[in-house]
C-alpha cells in the first residue's frame, strides 16, 4: 500500500461493554496530540437479555450518546475517524438494525473487532503512551464483557488472550443488587479464576519484565489507592486485597465511600475488584502499573500506521501465507492480474474505493491457503480459515468479505452466501468475485510466462474480455475453462463474454 498523508485531525470512537469512549487527536511531527475527549457510561453488557438481544433501553442509551459524538466530530471536522463494537456488540442477536442507527447517529461504520483485534489495539495504545523501556510487557484490561491480556515487547503484541468475562457481567452475575458478601465474592473470585486458569501456563512460560494495567477497572483501583496514600497509583496484591476485606465489612461498594471512585463505577467494581485479584493471584504479579493509553489510542496509532505502511492486516497476510504454505510467486502473479482488471472495471462497478484494492490484494495472495488443508475443495477450506483465524488489524466484516471473495473463486457461486455482508459490499462483493476468478483461471497453468494485454469491458451484470487476435487459438485449455466460466456465471445471472 502506498505511503498515504495522514489526515490533520483523526478520531477514535470505542463502543466498550460499559463505556463508550471517543478521542480526537491531531498528528504532528510523528506524534498524536489529544485534542478532545469524551467518556459515557453506557453498561450495554447489562441490557443484553438471555437471548442476546439488546433492550429498548440500552439501544436508546447508545443512539443518545452516539448522537452526541457524532456532533462533536462534526464540530472538530475530524477527517479519518474509526469506530469499534467490542464484547457486547460481538454478542449481540440481529445487531444489524442497531448497527445501522449507530451509523446514522455517529456519521461513521461501525467496526465489530474480535476480542484478540481488541487486544491487539490496546497493546498498541499502552506501548505508545508509556517510555520505551527493555524486555517484555505484560498488559491487562478488564473490560465490561471481557478481559484482555496481552505480552508484548515495544510495540508488537507477541502473545494474545481474550477472555469472557469483565467487569458489567461479573457484577451483573454475582452483585446484582449491590451487596458485597464473602460467599459472593468468593463465587465470583473462583469464576474468573477458571477463565483464567486455561491460560496461566502459557503466560508464566512466556514471561514478563513489567506488568501494565490499562482502561476502566485498573484505573479506578489506582485511583482509590492513590487517594488514600497506600502507593502512588501502582497496584500490589496486599493494597488489592485491603480493598475487598473493606468492601466486605461495609457490604457494598457504596457504603465503603472511596475517594477517587465516580458515581458511575460504583455498580461494577466489586466485579472488576474480584477479576484483577485473580489477575494477580494466578500470574503471581506483584506490582502493577497503569498506563494512559488503551483501545481508543490504539486505534489512533491503527490508523496512522495504515497511512504510513505499517498495516497491521498486511502483516496477518503475510502471516498466513506463511503459515498455510503459500506459492507466493503464484499469488504474485494473480495479484498483478487482478489489480490490472480491477483498474479496467472499478469505475463502470462502482469499485473506486480504495478498500477494494486492498482487499483484492489479500484475496490474491491468500486464495490457495484451503491447499494446506487439502486440495479437495480447497477455496472453501481457505473461506472458513479467512473467517475463523484470528487476524489482528482485520475487524469482522472486513474477515467476511475476504472470506466470501476467496469462497467463490472457483466452481459454483453461492450468491446467498453474500446476503449477510452489510451494504454495499453485499453488492460489490459478487464484482470483486468475478474478477478473481478470471484472473486465477488465466494463471491455472503456474506459467512464468507474461499475459498478453487483455482488455475488459464491464457494464450492469455483463463482462467482455477481449484477447490479441490467435492468441485464445494458441492456447485451447484456456478457452475451455473460459467456456466453463460462462456457464458458471450465467447460473448467477451474469454475463461473459470472449472476444
Amino acid at each position: 500500500m502506498a505511503r498515504s498523508k495522514v489526515p490533520d485531525v483523526i478520531a477514535a470512537v470505542d463502543l466498550g461493554s460499559n463505556s463508550f469512549h471517543m478521542v480526537v487527536a491531531r498528528y504532528s511531527h510523528g506524534q498524536l496530540i489529544i485534542l478532545d475527549r469524551l467518556r459515557e457510561m453506557v453498561r450495554l453488557a447489562a441490557g443484553l437479555d438471555e437471548t442476546g438481544r439488546l433492550d429498548r433501553t440500552a439501544i436508546d442509551t447508545a443512539l443518545s450518546c452516539l448522537e452526541r459524538f457524532g456532533q462533536r466530530l462534526r464540530d472538530m471536522n475530524a477527517e479519518s475517524v474509526r469506530v469499534v463494537g467490542t464484547n457486547t456488540l460481538r454478542r449481540a442477536k440481529r445487531r444489524g438494525a442497531f448497527l445501522d442507527r449507530a451509523r446514522a447517529a455517529l456519521g461513521h461504520p461501525i467496526e465489530i473487532i474480535s476480542g484478540i483485534e481488541e487486544a491487539r489495539l490496546i497493546y498498541l495504545g499502552v506501548a505508545h503512551s508509556m517510555p520505551s523501556e527493555p524486555g517484555r510487557r505484560l498488559v491487562a484490561d478488564i473490560g465490561g464483557g471481557s478481559t484482555e491480556i496481552i505480552i508484548g515487547e515495544g510495540v508488537h503484541a507477541r502473545k494474545l488472550e481474550s477472555l469472557y468475562m469483565g467487569c458489567v457481567s461479573t457484577s451483573s452475575r454475582f452483585f446484582a443488587d449491590g451487596e458485597v458478601t464473602e460467599k459472593r465474592m468468593k463465587r465470583a473470585r473462583l469464576a474468573a479464576r477458571l477463565e483464567l486458569e486455561p491460560v496461566r501456563s502459557t503466560f508464566l512460560d512466556y514471561g514478563w519484565d513489567q506488568a501494565v494495567g490499562a482502561s476502566g477497572t485498573i484505573r479506578s483501583v489506582s485511583d482509590v489507592l492513590r487517594s488514600r496514600g497506600v502507593s502512588d497509583g501502582v497496584i500490589t496484591p496486599v493494597a488489592l486485597e485491603s480493598l475487598i476485606e473493606q468492601a466486605l465489612r461495609a457490604g457494598s461498594i457504596e457504603r465503603m465511600r472511596l475517594t477517587g471512585l465516580s458515581q458511575e463505577r460504583i455498580p461494577v467494581f466489586a466485579g472488576g475488584l474480584a477479576i484483577l485479584a485473580e489477575i494477580l493471584g494466578i500470574l503471581g504479579i506483584e506490582h502493577m502499573r497503569v498506563a494512559e493509553g488503551a483501545l481508543r489510542e490504539g486505534l489512533l496509532y491503527d490508523m496512522v500506521g495504515r497511512l504510513t505502511n505499517e498495516d497491521a492486516r498486511s502483516r496477518s497476510v503475510r502471516a498466513m501465507q506463511g503459515r498455510y504454505h503459500v506459492d507466493v510467486v503464484q499469488a504474485e502473479r494473480v495479484e498483478a492480474t487482478v489489480q490490472d482488471f480491477l483498474a479496467q472495471t472499478q469505475e463502470a462497478w462502482g469499485l473506486e474505493e480504495p478498500f477494494a484494492a486492498l482487499v483484492m490484494s489479500w484475496a490474491a495472495k491468500l486464495h490457495e491457503i484451503g491447499l494446506d488443508v487439502s486440495h479437495s475443495h480447497y477455496h472453501k477450506h481457505g473461506a472458513y480459515l479467512l473467517e475463523h483465524a484470528d487476524m489482528p488489524g482485520f475487524p469482522q466484516e472486513e474477515q467476511k468479505i475476504l472470506a466470501c471473495i476467496v469462497g467463490a473463486h472457483r466452481r459454483k457461486i453461492h450468491l446467498e452466501d453474500l446476503e449477510d455482508l452489510s451494504p454495499p459490499w453485499h453488492l460489490k462483493v459478487e464484482f470483486l468475485i468475478v474478477i478473481l476468478r478470471l484472473a486465477v483461471l488465466l494463471h491455472r497453468g503456474r506459467s512464468a510466462a507474461a499475459l498478453p494485454r487483455i482488455a475488459l469491458q464491464a457494464k450492469g451484470r455483463s463482462l467482455e474480455i477481449g484477447f490479441p487476435r490467435g492468441w485464445i487459438d494458441d492456447h485451447p485449455l484456456t478457452m475451455a475453462d473460459l467456456d466453463n466460466e460462462c456457464e458458471h456465471l450465467r447460473s448467477t445471472g451474469f454475463r461473459l463474454k470472449v472476444v
